[in-house]
């Protein structure tokens, strides 16, 4: 009778495991605080803390998979994977290809350089800075900076390289990805204020999701309202953020 229970049990535990429902997330984890490899060469950072708070919520395992930013959206469109996370302005030019979710972090743009070398933006006229390829600020530079040369890359890490070896001028990322390098290089120096155009920025970040899968971003949506709620979203955006 016991070994019946026993297997009974067991087998409870399996079907329960088998049914989990799994959500893929891609990201372009070169992007700290959002998403970077850690030493032991796995993901981590603000966006995967927060996908898995989400994934908490809703009893779904959540898996993580690296991918070319400009890649995400069209993975999504192919059903590769589920969603994106990977510190993606909402849009709507992006809105015509894929689905968001709520915000869940606030946005802005940061033009930086190496110190004394770019006095003003306006100073960025005739020179080359480095964007991410297939990302807001590199639409934002050529639909609003024509004298600018945008310089893509496949990630920032590259076109930061660049920059301090004098291959291009400056680069422009997001405002919180930039004060991650002030913290380890102390020869750097913002350009001109913020970028808070709200054609490129303005909406925040959110969740991508295929055009289709309506009930992933609603699913979604109510966990990130339910985290926000019970402080778990508050505890990983000071963990990131707090200083």
């Amino acid at each position: 009778m016991k070994k019946i229970l026993l297997a009974s049990i067991i087998g409870l535990a399996a079907t329960q495991a088998m049914a989990q429902e799994e959500i893929k997330f891609a990201m372009e984890a070169t992007y700290a605080p959002f998403e970077y490899i850690d030493e032991n060469n796995e993901i981590q950072g603000f966006d995967v803390d927060l996908a898995n708070a989400l994934c908490d919520v809703m009893e779904a395992k959540c898996t993580f998979h690296n991918q070319p930013f400009d890649s995400l959206i069209p993975a999504l469109k192919f059903r590769r994977y589920d969603a994106a996370i990977s510190g993606m302005d909402i849009t709507e030019q992006r809105l015509q290809a894929v689905n968001f979710t709520d915000a869940y972090y606030d946005n802005s743009a940061a033009f930086v350089s190496v110190k004394d070398k770019v006095e003003s933006q306006e100073a960025l006229e005739g020179k080359r800075v480095g964007v991410q390829n297939g990302s807001t600020h590199q639409s934002y530079l050529t639909e609003q900076m024509d004298g600018v040369t945008a310089v893509p890359y496949a990630s920032y890490q590259d076109a930061f390289i660049d920059m301090q070896n004098g291959r291009i001028d400056s680069v422009f990322g997001d405002t919180a990805v930039v004060a991650e390098w002030f913290k380890k290089n102390d020869n750097l120096a913002y350009v001109g204020e913020q970028v808070t155009n709200a054609k490129y920025f303005g909406n925040g970040f959110g969740i991508a999701v295929n055009k289709d899968n309506q009930e992933l971003v609603d699913k979604l949506n109510t966990a990130l309202k339910t985290v926000k709620a019970n402080g778990q979203y508050q505890a990983i955006f000071d963990k990131y953020f707090g200083e």
